[in-house]
């Protein structure tokens, strides 16, 4: 059957920004980690941190993240580096595409567990913060594939299918990158949502976000046609995503019972800063038993702010970890 209509590739996997070229899959990582973080920055300050600190911590968590998701990726499809009449430096050009999520998640969250340590901030309340930015990196960086022409579903003529003429195949196929991507948005929606209606903390937003994009995934996963591993007649990444869903599902259900509700404190100098008022300072503070204006303390609406939605806050820039793999 003819396809009626379907969505081109780019001609060039670069684009030109004035007279600098600059790969697609390097540019949809670099706008993936931006927004990332000023998401992240606006719901960190929102909780009550200081503006900076998201961006300061991701300088530590986006260099861990792609090294750990060019090395899973590296670990798990090593054919492609080490095989016959394969070219092992291929496995350091990170532009040509190749980045596993598993492997940026898990070692960028050792980036900013150093980070946070150095800080004195609690790794999970970084993370739930920063949980739906990453999600919406996760939505902008899928679209490096469509420019590399890479990991695309099985064929199909439906009007979205995806053109793909790269010396492998021709034809249309499955856009895999843009059903990840639109579920990456929804999985960010959804993990905003629930935190403020459930008010989720101590690493729960992060658990909730890791299960909704593992059960994406899954069915994700079972349309792509690019070689892969096999295990029991599934793909690799379908067995990581069932095994990583059961434990981001554990993790929530144990979490609620250990540690139920919110951090009050998510970063101790935000605190202190919030604390040293005019009065302080002249040695006329209010005493041992006052709070400083909007600071956990609080019983109106200023501290209800402190808990509310990324858009009472204000924004902070820098940057975060996205992975395409």
């Amino acid at each position: 059957m003819e396809t009626l209509a379907f969505i081109p590739s780019p001609s060039s996997g670069e684009i030109v920004i004035g007279p600098i070229p600059l790969r697609g899959y390097a540019f949809c990582i670099i706008v993936g980690v931006f927004v990332a973080v000023w998401l992240g920055g606006k719901r960190w300050i929102a909780r009550g941190g200081q503006p900076g600190t998201v961006a300061d911590i991701a300088v530590w968590a986006v260099p861990f993240g792609l090294v750990g998701g060019r090395l899973y990726h590296v670990v798990t499809d090593y054919q492609f580096y080490f095989g016959e009449g394969r070219d092992w430096v291929d496995a350091f050009k990170i532009w040509e595409g190749g980045l596993g999520i598993w492997g940026a998640i898990a070692l960028g969250a050792v980036g900013a567990w150093i980070a946070c340590r150095m800080r004195g901030i609690a790794l999970p309340a970084y993370a739930d913060a920063i949980a739906p930015g990453i999600a919406l990196a996760q939505a902008v960086g899928r679209w490096g594939n469509w420019f590399n022409q890479e990991l695309y579903g099985r064929p199909t003529d439906l009007p979205w299918a995806v053109e793909i003429d790269n010396g492998v195949h021709t034809g249309t196929f499955h856009p895999t990158f843009l059903y990840e991507s639109l579920w990456c948005v929804g999985v960010a929606l959804l993990v905003i949502w629930a935190d403020r209606r459930f008010r989720l903390g101590h690493g729960r937003a992060f658990a909730l976000y890791v299960a909704a994009y593992t059960a994406g995934r899954f069915w994700i996963e079972y349309l792509r046609i690019d070689e892969a591993h096999e295990i029991w007649g599934l793909r690799l990444n379908n067995w990581t995503s069932i095994a990583v869903f059961l434990a981001a599902v554990a993790y929530i259900i144990l979490s609620a019972r250990l540690r139920p509700g919110r951090e009050d404190v998510v970063e101790p100098a935000a605190e202190k800063t919030a604390g040293a008022g005019p009065d302080d300072s002249e040695g006329t503070g209010t005493g041992d038993g006052a709070t400083a204006e909007g600071s956990p303390g609080d019983t109106g609406e200023a501290a209800g702010d402190r808990t509310g939605g990324p858009e009472r806050a204000e924004p902070a820039g820098g940057t975060s970890a996205s992975t395409t793999g």
